[in-house]
Protein backbone atom coordinates (compact mmCIF):
# COMPACT_ATOMS: atom_id res chain seq x y z
CA UNK A 1 0.00 0.00 0.00
CA UNK A 2 2.92 2.38 0.46
CA UNK A 3 3.91 4.81 -2.23
CA UNK A 4 7.45 6.12 -2.48
CA UNK A 5 6.11 9.65 -2.45
CA UNK A 6 2.67 11.22 -2.17
CA UNK A 7 0.68 11.82 -5.35
CA UNK A 8 0.00 15.35 -4.08
CA UNK A 9 2.79 16.60 -1.81
CA UNK A 10 1.87 18.36 1.43
CA UNK A 11 2.10 22.13 1.14
CA UNK A 12 5.26 23.37 2.82
CA UNK A 13 4.67 25.87 5.62
CA UNK A 14 6.62 28.50 3.68
CA UNK A 15 3.84 28.39 1.05
CA UNK A 16 0.94 28.83 3.48
CA UNK A 17 -0.98 32.01 2.65
CA UNK A 18 -4.09 33.80 3.92
CA UNK A 19 -6.78 31.47 5.20
CA UNK A 20 -4.39 28.50 5.28
CA UNK A 21 -2.18 30.35 7.79
CA UNK A 22 -5.25 30.89 9.99
CA UNK A 23 -6.54 27.33 9.67
CA UNK A 24 -3.28 25.46 10.06
CA UNK A 25 -1.71 27.94 12.45
CA UNK A 26 -4.43 27.14 14.98
CA UNK A 27 -3.79 23.41 14.51
CA UNK A 28 -0.04 23.93 14.84
CA UNK A 29 -0.48 25.70 18.18
CA UNK A 30 -2.37 22.74 19.63
CA UNK A 31 -0.20 19.98 18.20
CA UNK A 32 1.17 18.43 15.03
CA UNK A 33 -0.17 19.45 11.62
CA UNK A 34 -0.68 16.12 9.88
CA UNK A 35 0.15 15.68 6.22
CA UNK A 36 -3.50 15.24 5.27
CA UNK A 37 -4.15 18.83 6.37
CA UNK A 38 -1.03 20.13 4.64
CA UNK A 39 -2.12 18.35 1.46
CA UNK A 40 -5.64 19.77 1.64
CA UNK A 41 -4.02 23.20 2.09
CA UNK A 42 -3.60 23.30 -1.70
CA UNK A 43 -7.35 24.00 -1.74
CA UNK A 44 -8.23 26.21 1.28
CA UNK A 45 -12.01 25.90 0.90
CA UNK A 46 -11.74 22.11 0.95
CA UNK A 47 -9.40 22.27 3.95
CA UNK A 48 -11.89 24.41 5.85
CA UNK A 49 -14.81 22.04 5.18
CA UNK A 50 -12.68 18.94 5.82
CA UNK A 51 -11.79 20.25 9.28
CA UNK A 52 -15.49 20.56 10.13
CA UNK A 53 -16.17 17.03 8.89
CA UNK A 54 -13.13 15.46 10.57
CA UNK A 55 -13.82 17.29 13.83
CA UNK A 56 -17.30 15.80 13.89
CA UNK A 57 -16.15 12.28 13.04
CA UNK A 58 -13.26 12.26 15.50
CA UNK A 59 -14.62 14.28 18.41
CA UNK A 60 -18.37 14.91 18.21
CA UNK A 61 -19.85 11.72 16.81
CA UNK A 62 -22.07 9.59 19.05
CA UNK A 63 -20.26 6.51 17.73
CA UNK A 64 -17.98 4.98 20.38
CA UNK A 65 -14.25 5.41 19.67
CA UNK A 66 -13.52 1.69 19.29
CA UNK A 67 -16.27 1.20 16.72
CA UNK A 68 -15.25 4.37 14.87
CA UNK A 69 -11.69 3.09 14.53
CA UNK A 70 -12.84 -0.34 13.35
CA UNK A 71 -14.85 1.38 10.60
CA UNK A 72 -12.06 3.75 9.60
CA UNK A 73 -9.50 0.96 9.50
CA UNK A 74 -11.74 -1.32 7.45
CA UNK A 75 -12.42 1.40 4.88
CA UNK A 76 -8.72 2.31 4.80
CA UNK A 77 -7.83 -1.34 4.17
CA UNK A 78 -10.45 -1.84 1.46
CA UNK A 79 -9.40 1.39 -0.29
CA UNK A 80 -5.70 0.59 0.07
CA UNK A 81 -5.27 3.96 1.78
CA UNK A 82 -1.85 3.37 3.32
CA UNK A 83 -1.56 6.76 4.98
CA UNK A 84 -4.99 6.49 6.60
CA UNK A 85 -4.35 2.88 7.64
CA UNK A 86 -1.02 3.67 9.29
CA UNK A 87 -2.33 6.75 11.04
CA UNK A 88 -5.43 4.99 12.39
CA UNK A 89 -3.61 1.83 13.48
CA UNK A 90 -1.93 4.07 16.05
CA UNK A 91 -5.21 5.75 17.01
CA UNK A 92 -6.96 2.37 17.10
CA UNK A 93 -4.41 0.97 19.53
CA UNK A 94 -4.77 4.08 21.68
CA UNK A 95 -8.52 3.51 21.69
CA UNK A 96 -8.19 -0.07 22.90
CA UNK A 97 -7.94 -2.19 19.76
CA UNK A 98 -5.50 -5.05 20.10
CA UNK A 99 -2.93 -6.09 17.50
CA UNK A 100 -5.06 -9.21 16.97
CA UNK A 101 -8.21 -7.18 16.30
CA UNK A 102 -6.32 -4.96 13.85
CA UNK A 103 -5.09 -8.08 12.05
CA UNK A 104 -8.66 -9.40 11.91
CA UNK A 105 -9.89 -6.11 10.41
CA UNK A 106 -7.78 -7.01 7.38
CA UNK A 107 -9.42 -10.45 7.19
CA UNK A 108 -12.89 -8.94 7.45
CA UNK A 109 -16.19 -9.80 9.05
CA UNK A 110 -15.85 -13.57 8.72
CA UNK A 111 -12.57 -13.77 10.65
CA UNK A 112 -12.77 -15.91 13.75
CA UNK A 113 -13.18 -13.88 16.91
CA UNK A 114 -15.61 -11.11 15.96
CA UNK A 115 -18.89 -10.88 17.79
CA UNK A 116 -22.02 -10.32 15.68
CA UNK A 117 -21.99 -6.53 16.17
CA UNK A 118 -18.34 -6.08 15.17
CA UNK A 119 -18.85 -8.34 12.15
CA UNK A 120 -21.69 -6.07 10.97
CA UNK A 121 -19.36 -3.04 11.24
CA UNK A 122 -16.88 -4.80 8.96
CA UNK A 123 -19.32 -5.78 6.20
CA UNK A 124 -19.18 -3.80 2.97
CA UNK A 125 -22.96 -3.48 2.72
Amino acid sequence: MRLNEPRIPPLDKSAWKGEVVELLGAVEESGEVYNILKTLAHHPKLLKRWRVFANHILFKSSLPVREREILILRVAWLCRAGYEWGHHVVIGKESGLSDEEIRRIIEGPDATGWDAFDAVLLRKH
